[in-house]
């Protein structure tokens, strides 16, 4: 993969991941808070918790379609100047978010700021890639995923913590001063990045169709991100029916959550170099298994925190191994495959949260969970199946 031309000192370098990984620090806490803030909002926005899900499903959305155009429209753009201007979106939509009379507003807002977290997702990693040596690519893109576990570790539940300080408003009013300082950081230390591989946008959608292993890999993708966020943007309202968990439980749990996340991502460092497929098969077991886990034993205080850490685990392990599948079916063009990525996962997200509002609405929000268990399955069958038909090549590490 091509690194920048002027190389610059060490110290710099790891500033510019650090900078970036703040960046998916905030980009992450931001697309996922309503989890955490779900019910206090759609209490103050007069809404039901289904319709408030809403905020997670379009912003996924937007995130997913804008992503391949607006990377291949900005292919001469300085990477670093993308970023910033992502990072502005990012600090005044939650400025707005904070300050809007209506719900209608924060859709709207959260609508615009999907398309610079899709983007942001595309150019990441790579961008991280690039700032080291070569030889110390696979350690930055790892560095720079940790920020998915940070933000679930501190941000998510620092935020469902805050509200219960102060209020949701306070809370984004927050996280777009740290998206401010954030800002900062990226334009001071990160130095100029050209486009890596751009593919014009006719032929980004074109990358599945003609490579298999990438095919397989967003199905994959897809499906257990499906699963994923159709139950875990009601954990909040899921929690509180079936265990009466506090709010501050409810925090405690998301940490745990989230450290979970960091040690799957840590373990899966080690295991994806070796056997990538089953490293995310395993992943996926555990996924299918922390839901039924909840179902049965939700109720009680160690079985919610028993199913809540092995959530956490399974998903950190899982969304480490994807981008490692990512890079081995397409080495050569992976920033635009990362689009493609984007497209599926945050689409994922965006009708998973659908979904899931649509069976907590009507069918409760044990519905949504049931929801999970189904799609998350149904990912493991499509890896198992490609197994025996068209297994991808061995991935180029990223961690």
């Amino acid at each position: 993969m091509e690194t920048i031309s002027t190389a610059p000192s060490a110290l710099r370098s790891w500033a510019s991941v650090a900078a970036i990984t703040a960046s998916l620090f905030v980009f992450v806490t931001t697309e996922l808070m309503p989890v955490g803030l779900l019910t206090p909002m759609s209490a103050s926005l007069s809404i039901s918790v289904g319709i408030a899900g809403l905020m997670v499903t379009l912003y996924g959305l937007s995130a997913g379609l804008g992503a391949p155009f607006i990377v291949a429209w900005a292919a001469r753009v300085d990477r670093r100047r993308l970023l910033s201007a992502l990072l502005v979106v990012l600090v005044v939509g939650n400025l707005v978010t904070a300050l809007s009379p209506s719900y209608p507003v924060v859709l709207g807002v959260r609508l615009i700021m999907g398309f610079a977290n899709g983007v942001f997702w595309a150019i990441g990693v790579s961008m991280a890639m690039r700032v080291v040596a070569e030889r110390h690519a696979s350690r930055a893109a790892a560095i720079a995923l940790s920020g998915i576990s940070v933000a679930t570790v501190v941000g998510i539940p620092l935020g469902t913590f805050l509200e219960s300080l102060t209020s949701w408003r306070t809370t984004f009013l927050i996280w777009s001063a740290l998206g401010a300082v954030v800002l900062l950081a990226v334009a001071t230390v990160v130095p100029a990045l050209s486009s890596d591989n751009a593919v014009p946008v006719r032929e980004v959608f074109w990358l599945p169709l003609r490579n298999p292993g990438l095919r397989v890999v967003l199905f994959a993708v897809t499906l257990y991100v499906l699963g994923h966020f159709g139950a875990y943007t009601f954990v909040r309202p899921f929690l509180e029916e079936n265990s009466a968990a506090t709010p501050a439980f409810i925090a405690t749990l998301l940490i745990i959550y989230g450290v979970g996340g960091a040690t799957g991502n840590f373990v899966a460092g080690y295991t994806v170099t070796r056997n990538p497929r089953l490293s995310f098969l395993v992943a996926g077991i555990g996924l299918v298994v922390s839901l039924l886990l909840l179902l049965v034993l939700g109720d009680s205080t160690v079985g919610s925190v028993l199913a809540m850490g092995l959530w956490g685990v399974s998903f950190g392990a899982a969304n480490l191994c994807q981008i490692n599948l990512v890079l081995a079916a397409a080495p050569d063009t992976f920033e635009a495959a990362m689009s493609i990525n984007t497209l599926c996962y945050n689409t994922a997200i965006a009708l998973g949260a659908l979904a899931g509002g649509l069976f907590a609405d009507h069918v409760g929000v044990t519905g949504a969970v049931w929801f999970g268990v189904a799609l998350m399955a149904a990912s493991l069958l499509i890896t198992l199946a490609a197994r025996r038909t068209s297994p991808t090549p061995e991935p180029a590490p990223v961690a």
